[in-house]
C-alpha cells in the first residue's frame, strides 16, 4: 500500500515538473540506474545489470528524443552527439561487461547534471 502512494506521488512530482525539472529527474534516474547497473554486475546478477543498463539507456533515449534542433540550435546538436556517444558506450559496457565505460558515462552524466543545475538556479 505504501508503495502505491509512493509511486503516485512521484508520478504527480513528473506530471506537474516544469522542464528543466524533468530533466534533472531523467538525469537522475540515468545515474541511480547506472549505479544499480554496477552493484548488480559486482554482485554477479547480469540479468539485473542488463535490465538496469538497458533503463538507463531508456533514459537517455528519452533524452534525446526531446531535443528541439530548431530552438536549440547547435546545444541540441552537440547534446544530441553527446547522447549518442553515451548510447554507444552503454550497448558496448553491456555487451563487454565493461564497468570502465559506465564510469565514463556516469562522470558525464554528472557533469552535465551538475551544469543543469547551475543554470535552473540561475534562471
Amino acid at each position: 500500500m505504501y508503495g502505491n502512494r509512493a509511486q503516485s506521488y512521484f508520478e504527480t512530482n513528473i506530471m506537474t515538473a516544469d522542464p528543466k525539472k524533468l530533466v534533472l529527474i531523467c538525469y537522475e534516474g540515468a545515474i541511480d540506474y547506472l549505479n544499480r547497473g554496477k552493484k548488480k554486475y559486482r554482485e554477479g546478477d547480469y540479468e539485473g545489470k542488463a535490465k538496469a543498463l538497458s533503463k538507463a539507456r531508456e533514459v537517455i533515449t528519452e533524452l534525446l528524443s526531446c531535443l528541439d534542433f530548431e530552438k536549440g540550435g547547435v546545444i541540441a546538436k552537440n547534446l544530441a552527439a553527446l547522447y549518442n556517444y553515451m548510447l554507444k558506450r552503454l550497448l558496448s559496457a553491456d555487451v563487454n561487461k565493461d564497468t570502465e565505460a559506465v564510469d565514463e558515462v556516469l562522470g558525464m552524466l554528472a557533469e552535465m547534471k551538475a551544469a543543469w543545475e547551475q543554470i535552473s538556479a540561475e534562471q
